[in-house]
């Protein structure tokens, strides 16, 4: 007798193809039968220790972010119900070049202060590991789902090289294709980069390259946040697809946006770019968040040489009153390269969270507001945050493009990823939304993708980038990774005023077979794990 039998459900298995109504049987946490129209065939109907009628949900695949930053608010927080509500079953960390491990314990110190803004400082976290496999073992004593791992080329550098603005000797350069391969071999699925944030956006392409060499050879993927999303973004896609083209590593493209007033009604340029590369043998995926506003850190808007050094560097130069100034002169009038290029607009950036209590009245306000309120010039009151909240601020970034969402998603390399920063008094919706929004939204309101599309898109398509052979698909044989929901009904709940509100039309999530979700609520189950990449 089986575990579960889930009865009468709406098959939609991740494939793509037309959806099929079955039972669904589940045995050891793997999916052991699936027999189509059982009760319209008059079929003898699988049993098990419990039945679950599905009658009027649809039955899929559990979801993959592609695009996650809860590095480790799945080790601070058990429930992580932002992300198990909206159905999600395994997530990709180690995002934007930037993580916790591999590192020693300088290295470690300094990433925990350079992302303060994505996951906190971590005081309430015990740092016992240092290697990616160690991490990875300390996602194996349980979260709630579960977890696959990119090494993050930026922690690399920093280990290697530090933080300073050159060319990596050829012993350093030696020495990060050996943290690579060793992370690799611990069970990473690729390598990430974050090309806007320091330190990883002083390695030039020869050395990208050769570190992408290294996770070809382990049959991973290489994941940047690319050199701009703003002004010169084509160049620089056009810059990694050619540069993992002559790694011979396959390509899977952060977040890929075309932002800011620069790239308005640009989407088909960059998809006729990718369709070229495609159309040429490239290996090329990608991933977005269904949402026009970015989200990030205010220091990361600074200009590249203003963070060489580190956070106390920049700390200190922002306290410089004639430095402060050739900074401001970069963010207001060139175009700092940590805006991509675009000279900043102080009334799209708006500050979502902050570390230090007393700084909460900026919260949810534009800087430009703020600083209209206190009657002085916006860079004043920005330059004021960052050194009172010690470089810790996010912000959302209002500079996105609807028509370009709609028309990346719609492409058939596309995959979801929420990008979901889920600390801060404000964060993005898309941290507890993203997926919902994918199939409510964008799906059943606006029609831009049929149902089976959308959850090949958020199932079967990551999960083969991922290499992942048992998993994507609802198919005997494979992980009882899977999620219920009501079509007509499925919806984001969080909104730019409320992002922390659960979705709604999701009442049941199952990791490894076992109930996360079950009637709309969260239960103790920790089934995750972390994934590790297959070998060839």
């Amino acid at each position: 007798m089986m575990d579960l039998v889930i009865r009468d459900a709406e098959v939609v298995d991740g494939t793509g193809e037309p959806s099929y109504r079955a039972d669904v049987g589940i045995e050891g946490g793997r999916i052991t039968t699936v027999v189509k129209e059982a009760a319209a065939a008059g079929c003898l109907r699988p049993v098990a220790r419990r039945v679950l009628d599905a009658e009027g949900l649809v039955l899929s695949p559990g979801f993959i972010d592609m695009h996650a930053h809860s590095d480790l608010a799945l080790l601070r927080d058990p429930d992580h119900s932002a992300k198990a509500a909206q159905g999600v079953t395994l997530e990709v960390l180690g995002q934007d070049g930037l993580s916790y491990a591999p590192v020693d314990d300088r290295t470690l110190a300094e990433v925990r202060r350079a992302i303060t803004g994505w996951n906190g400082y971590g005081d309430d976290i015990d740092f016992d590991w240092r290697s990616v496999g160690e991490y990875l073992d300390r996602l194996d004593r349980g979260i709630a789902v579960n977890a696959a791992y990119l090494i993050p080329q930026g922690t690399v550098r920093m280990l290697a090289v530090g933080w300073e603005d050159r060319a990596a000797t050829p012993q350093e350069l030696d020495r990060m294709r050996q943290l690579v391969a060793e992370g690799m071999e611990q069970g990473a699925v690729g390598m990430s980069s974050g090309l806007t944030y320091t330190p990883g956006m002083y390695a030039e392409d020869a050395e990208l390259t050769e570190l992408c060499r290294v996770v070809a050879e382990y049959g991973g993927y290489y994941c940047p946040h690319h050199r701009s999303y703003g002004a010169g973004a084509l160049e620089a896609y056009e810059e990694m697809v050619a540069l993992t083209r002559e790694a011979g590593c396959p390509l899977h493209l952060a977040h890929s946006t075309m932002n800011f007033g620069v790239n308005k009604g640009k989407a088909p340029d960059l998809l006729a770019l990718l369709d070229k590369a495609l159309a040429q043998g490239a290996d090329i995926s990608l991933d977005t968040y269904p949402y026009t506003p970015g989200c990030t850190t205010l220091v990361a808007m600074l200009p590249s040489w203003a963070s060489e050094g580190g956070p106390e560097a920049i700390l200190e130069r922002l306290a410089d009153e004639d430095t402060a100034e050739r900074i401001r002169h970069h963010m207001e009038v060139v175009g700092a390269d940590g805006c991509h290029g675009v000279p900043i607009e102080w009334d799209t950036i708006e500050i979502s969270g902050v570390i230090d209590p007393a700084l909460a009245p900026y919260v949810g306000r534009t800087v430009r507001q703020s600083a209209d309120q206190r009657g002085e010039a916006p860079w004043v009151t920005a330059r004021r945050l960052l050194l009172d909240d010690r470089l810790g601020s996010t912000i959302l970034q209002h500079v996105g493009h609807e028509e370009n969402v709609q028309a990346i998603m719609r492409h058939p390399v596309h995959t979801g990823g929420s990008d979901g920063i889920l600390r801060g008094d404000k964060p993005h919706p898309r941290a507890y939304g993203t997926f919902p929004q994918y199939l409510g939204r964008y799906v059943r309101e606006l029609g831009v993708l049929s149902l089976e599309e959308c959850v090949a898109h958020l199932t079967g398509r990551p999960a083969a980038r991922l290499r992942l052979p048992d998993r994507g698909l609802v198919r005997e044989g494979y992980r009882a990774d899977l999620v219920l929901f009501d079509p007509a009904t499925v919806a984001a709940g969080s909104t730019f005023e409320a992002p922390r509100t659960l979705p709604t039309g999701i009442p049941h999530v199952l990791v490894d077979g076992r109930f996360v979700i079950e009637d709309g609520r969260r239960t103790d189950v920790l089934a995750g794990r972390a994934v590790r990449r297959t070998p060839r």
